[in-house]
């Protein structure tokens, strides 16, 4: 430790102060050098590591705890991992049976060191070791005690006639013990469970040739957190099905449906949805939670510009809001968010929805059924013959119900829909292109409002970081762009210094937790109308609207990262295709 101190030292990277008080404070806290190091963002977890590496001459290696197999994360126990800061990360790499590499955080430790070699002796495997990062370690840490644990031991209480029960499934019985007493039922709960918990959006539930992978959608970002038998897929599928009230017999074709039920008091609703794929029905379950999905009005993110201009036509007697992004934007949130403002006991808000995805008290909500001629379109009709005030449509998706929608706002109607396109100028050439007559969006159409979401940092461990000239030039160039009456507002730090995922044990070691919106909000005004009639060309369109103080997505997003809410990375993420 003492060559790693004077090296830092060396490189400028720790003063002889700083040296002298973190030796005081890891004797009196009972921690390493290291720790105190890193609890006060001396140095970072790679810097420090890769020193060490270097000084140690041992390899650091970086772990992917997803590529990390079971069997490998359980083969010492968790006590002894915790104690000696160490864990098996790979199969060996000189091809020998029972050979693996084991990851230490302090390879130094002779104590460790001992427990090593005894554990060795003891589960009979030979071992490699590497340098794995404190952070590397909680990760595969958490991976250990996450729903796998929970579902092996659900795994091993499944009886030996479980081969027979999923025998009748698959010839279209469905076996009671399955139902009422199986522990196919507590698995699935232990996923559902661990989904909520860990925030998750979505859960896919994948068959695949030799197992079944079950992934989570956590902040927009796909991780996969579990591999199962693919013995347990027919009867996990079953009892999806039977909750969601769906054909258990029926695996040709796709099927939809939801169902609710109570996690840690709360209650959560499911959408489900299967689909054939070449190894079996995939199901995908959209998580309903009240509490991340139902959000107010200023908790959106909005910034003050644009949430006064949204406000602002809320509060016309009638008119049209659409809201455009792909899915997934959080489109549905914001609608719900406004809907809640209008929903008052002398409002009648009626919708039309595919699906329906939230249940609010006072707002008659309707679910489209194609199949039997239920479409956006004839559901439109019959909203305006039951007397609304406002009227929300799920999505404008052909001529018909976007002229339906125009005249319901002529009308007299406020009117909430959705279009496909990539932002808020491209709405009015998409709605000519459908067939609306120019001269009528002026009147009818009052705010577009464009939205991406952007991951946000986790608030008890991120850091401060100098970035680098690119991003430096890249974040100043969007500064220079920003309108005037934003521009006077933004105060840029000298030196420039933006916020940086670090990645603790509140977040899961993710860096981020929770999401925010990134919002482009296009406000009709007389000039804007003038053009609509003469030249509605989407570059004039996007001109017109900066000239009246419009914020793009990205100068939203930059504005966020200046207020230490994101990252630069998440906000190229969603906006543009650039290696920052």
């Amino acid at each position: 430790m003492k060559q790693l101190l004077q090296e830092l030292f060396a490189q400028g990277l720790m003063s002889e102060d700083q040296m002298n008080d973190l030796k005081k404070q890891a004797k009196k806290l009972g921690k390493t050098e290291e720790e105190i190091i890193l609890d006060n963002n001396i140095v970072s977890e790679a810097t420090l590591f890769e020193l060490k590496s270097k000084i140690g001459g041992i390899s650091l290696r970086k772990i992917d705890v997803d590529k990390v197999p079971t069997n490998i994360l359980e083969l010492i126990p968790e006590e002894a991992s915790v104690n000696y800061k160490m864990m098996a990360v790979a199969s060996g790499e000189d091809g020998k049976k029972n050979s693996v590499i084991m990851g230490m955080v302090y390879p130094e430790d002779i104590v460790a060191q001992n427990a090593l070699r005894f554990l060795a002796n003891q589960e009979n495997f030979t071992y490699q070791v590497c340098l794995i990062t404190p952070g590397d370690l909680s990760k595969l840490l958490k991976q250990r005690e996450n729903l796998s644990t929970e579902t092996r031991k659900v795994l091993d209480k499944l009886p030996e006639e479980s081969k027979v029960i999923l025998g009748n499934l698959s010839d279209n019985n469905l076996d009671e013990t399955i139902t009422e007493e199986a522990p196919i039922i507590k698995m699935v709960m232990v996923i559902l469970r661990h989904a909520v918990e860990s925030g998750a959006s979505d859960i896919h539930i994948e068959p695949n040739r030799d197992k079944l992978v079950v992934r989570f959608r956590i902040g927009g970002i796909l991780y996969s957190n579990l591999s199962l038998p693919l013995k347990v897929h027919l009867a996990i599928a079953a009892r999806i099905k039977i909750l969601s009230g769906l054909k258990i017999d029926e695996n040709r074709i796709p099927q939809d449906g939801r169902f609710s039920t109570k996690i840690d008091g709360q209650d959560i609703d499911f959408r489900v949805s299967t689909f054939p794929t070449l190894y079996g029905e995939k199901t995908e379950l959209r998580v309903l939670d009240p509490s991340t999905g139902l959000k107010t009005f200023e908790d959106l993110g909005l910034s003050k510009r644009s949430l006064e201009v949204v406000k602002v036509a809320i509060k016309k007697p009638y008119g049209m809001i659409l809201f455009t992004g792909p899915t997934g934007s959080g489109k549905t949130t914001t609608q719900y968010a406004i809907l809640r403002i209008l929903n008052q006991e002398s409002v009648n808000i009626v919708t039309v929805e595919d699906p329906v995805e939230y249940s609010i008290d006072g707002i008659n909500q309707s679910q489209i059924r194609p199949e039997i001629g239920y479409t956006f379109a004839h559901g439109l009709r019959q909203i305006l013959r039951q007397d609304p005030n406002v009227i929300m449509v799920g999505e404008i998706r052909d001529e018909e119900t976007a002229n339906l929608v125009i005249n319901a706002a002529l009308t007299g109607h406020v009117v909430l829909s959705t279009l496909h396109t990539n932002s808020s100028t491209g709405v009015i050439p998409r709605l000519i292109d459908m067939g609306v007559k120019p001269f009528l969006i002026p009147s009818t159409l009052r705010v577009v409002i464009s939205q991406r979401l952007v991951r946000t940092l986790c608030q008890k461990c991120k850091i401060k970081i100098n970035p680098s000239e690119k991003i430096k030039t890249y974040i100043l160039e969007r500064i220079k762009s920003l309108p005037a009456s934003e521009k006077k507002n933004v105060k840029i730090e000298d030196p420039l210094l933006v916020y940086s995922a670090k990645g603790c044990e509140a977040c899961g070691f993710i860096g981020y937790a929770g999401r925010v919106g990134l919002y482009e909000v296009l406000s009709m005004n007389d000039e804007l109308a003038a053009l609509i009639q003469s030249n509605p060309l989407e570059s004039l369109i996007f001109k017109t609207a900066q000239k009246q103080g419009m914020l793009t997505m990205e100068q939203e997003g930059i504005l966020k990262v200046l207020a230490g809410q994101t990252t630069i990375e998440e906000v190229v993420r969603v906006t543009e295709e650039r290696d920052i």
